[in-house]
């Protein structure tokens, strides 16, 4: 049973819409539009909403999306068949009135789509029910009883030789005790033409094997004549033994001159080997196959010059001019010039096919770049979605119109839904008179305590008062790479400079003790002294220690930070993605919580160190949705920057 049905324009007005129960679809859908479809994440057709499954189908021509939803704890079969049902015949029926109409009269005007939808929706579930099983086939029904048993007989490991001697055996007691016509048919056998075996032995012939096999009968049944001249005037010549006298040429002074035609004439004058004059050859004319087209080079298609020609628009990739041909030499520059403008200024429905050999290069491009394979598919994948139907505009290549497409999705991604501002959300938290507290994890030797000291900087650059809570109490060396940091910036911004107070501050407990605890009584101490933010600096983990991951699950559900930032490496690729997937997933199960606490921002270390290789942002940000806080790019305090969402996409579509 489906939940709601409902079709509406991409820029948010609903022309028809099916309700199967009494709650309503306006918070799946928007959830949708939200999650998927302003975040370019349309690559599966699928979303999950609470207890409901939605899948859709976007129709980029007339900018329409088919939205169906339904019971996640059902399986329906019918829905994919069902959505393109929808989807072919809502075009079809309304296609004027969505071409000619505006997006206001559209809201005036009636869609009476509710008794056809209701018929495709029965036809949908009686295709999907089990039928009955049929009937086993009995032997004798089968083809394999018509076919002779002599022609099923094989005998292991006989040689080509006797094959041939039994089937001549064979054919030679058919002629005798047959009395029926076929008995006087002169064929030609299998084994002297090559050819396959006729429907006399039970296998039917393909109709070009059948022309093949008359036209062999024709030739051998016509050229008999001549095969029996030859091979009399080969028998007629003397054959001399032994060896022959040296050759003496005429320039050698000798006087026995010999004609240099050492061929053997026969008894018409002709020379040996050629045909007799008085036999009439069949002449057979063969179709020649037409040429290969002209296809446009590629340029740029090596293993490490994939996109080195996206710019281009003379590429291979133009759909129509993978067909065009070479104009001839008759027609003149003229005509080819018209059919390339025609090419050109034509409007064309991008299909899949156009855009396979593009997306191929852009995927390869994109992993290059260090972006997840995964994400590099699913990236690709949402283009060809978001693509497939619409019709190009005047002269734009295929090339250049998924270029810019992905260019726009990579944008997209890396401004996802929640924007994060440290500066305004500690401001607020001021007003309530409380600090400010931002924990930090992420596995061994990203950076976390030397980004952690960078972030401190530029808090106390801005005015505000910090406390380091030193909560790794497993590396040694954590509290004393902290203290270091503090006293460093303590000379920086000494307390002599805001009246004798202390802006930056460690709280440190020692080693072995229980991380949670350590960071619920630095929140206490910065709240009784004034502090306006909280740093909480965790232990380095992978994400398959079980316990360590649990801890830290247990340290942000006790103490609830405000925020929660992964630092990851921007070096790493297909890692990036084990390492979010299986942090959140550890977050989720080890969470007291009924809401449990996920990771809210990134942290990207090392950035400068990668040159345009920035394909971890893409895959960190697509995978959590949750956005690049910050990024560091060398080694003082002073190497932190927030992310250029478009000079990234730059970097990363630079070839």
């Amino acid at each position: 049973m489906l939940d709601f049905f409902t079709i509406f324009s991409k820029g948010g007005l609903v022309l028809w819409c099916f309700q199967g129960v009494s709650d309503s679809c306006t918070g799946p859908v928007n959830a949708l539009i939200r999650s998927v479809l302003l975040q370019e994440r349309g690559g599966n057709n699928s979303f999950t909403h609470e207890a409901l499954t939605l899948k859709y189908k976007l129709d980029n021509q007339f900018e329409l999306v088919f939205v169906v939803g339904f019971q996640k704890i059902l399986t329906l079969t019918y829905v994919d068949k069902l959505i393109d049902d929808v989807h072919r015949l809502f075009r079809d029926k309304y296609r004027t009135e969505i071409q000619q109409q505006s997006a206001l009269s559209l809201l005036n005007g009636t869609f009476d789509f509710q008794n056809d939808f209701l018929r495709l929706l029965r036809e949908a579930e009686e295709s999907s029910k089990v039928r009955a099983p049929t009937t086993m086939k009995k032997f004798e029904d089968s083809e394999k009883a018509k076919k002779p048993v002599r022609s099923m007989i094989e005998t292991r490991g006989e040689k080509p030789k006797e094959k041939a001697k039994n089937s001549k055996k064979n054919k030679g007691a058919k002629k005798e005790g047959s009395d029926g016509p076929s008995a006087t048919s002169k064929a030609v056998p299998a084994e002297k033409s090559g050819l396959p075996v006729g429907p006399e032995n039970g296998i039917e012939l393909s109709k070009e094997e059948l022309i093949r096999r008359k036209r062999e009968e024709f030739i051998q049944k016509h050229g008999r004549g001549m095969e029996k001249s030859s091979k009399s005037s080969k028998s007629d010549a003397p054959k001399e033994k032994g060896k022959k006298a040296p050759r003496v040429w005429a320039l050698g002074g000798s006087v026995n001159k010999e004609v240099l035609d050492y061929s053997a004439p026969t008894a018409n004058g002709a020379p040996e080997g050629a045909p007799p004059e008085d036999i009439n050859l069949p002449i057979v004319f063969l179709i020649p196959s037409p040429p290969f087209p002209h296809t446009l080079q590629i340029r740029g298609t090596g293993s490490g010059r994939q996109l080195q020609d996206l710019d281009c628009s003379s590429s291979d990739d133009e759909g129509a001019a993978q067909n065009s041909t070479k104009p001839s030499a008759t027609k003149g520059t003229l005509g080819g010039m018209f059919g390339m403008l025609k090419g050109l200024v034509g409007s064309k429905s991008l299909s899949r096919e156009d855009m396979e050999s593009v997306l191929d290069k852009m995927r390869d491009h994109l992993i290059a770049k260090n972006v997840a394979a995964d994400i590099a598919v699913q990236l690709c994948e949402s283009v060809a979605n978001k693509l497939e139907g619409k019709v190009m505009g005047t002269f734009s290549t295929v090339t250049s119109t998924v270029k810019l497409a992905l260019q726009e999705s990579l944008v997209q991604i890396l401004q996802p839904q929640r924007r994060v501002d440290m500066l305004r959300d500690i401001m607020d938290a001021q007003r309530h008179q409380r600090p400010y507290v931002v924990t930090f994890c992420g596995v061994n030797g990203v950076g976390k305590s030397t980004n952690l000291a960078k972030i401190s900087f530029w808090l106390l650059e801005n005015g505000f008062s910090v406390l380091i809570a030193a909560c790794d109490t497993f590396r040694a060396g954590a509290v004393e790479q902290l203290r270091t940091h503090t006293r460093r910036l303590r000379a920086l911004h000494p307390p002599e400079n805001h009246g004798g107070r202390a802006m930056v501050q460690l709280f440190e407990k020692g080693y072995g003790k229980d991380a949670a605890g350590i960071a619920m009584e630095a929140i206490a101490f910065a709240r009784n002294q004034g502090f306006d933010v909280v740093l909480v600096d965790t232990a380095g983990r992978m994400q398959d220690n079980a316990p360590l991951m649990t801890a830290l699950a247990k340290l942000i559900t006790v103490n609830t930070p405000d925020l929660v930032l992964f630092v990851g490496e921007a070096l790493v690729g297909n890692e990036a993605v084990d390492q979010l997937v299986k942090f959140n997933r550890a977050l989720a199960d080890h969470s007291m919580a009924q809401t449990p606490r996920l990771i809210d921002g990134i942290v990207l270390t090392k950035f400068d160190t990668i040159d345009d290789k920035v394909g971890a942002a893409i895959s960190m940000t697509y995978i959590t949705s949750k956005p690049i806080v910050f990024v560091g790019t060398g080694q003082t305090y002073c190497d932190l920057r927030s992310l250029n969402a478009k000079a990234v996409v730059a970097a990363l579509m630079k070839a």
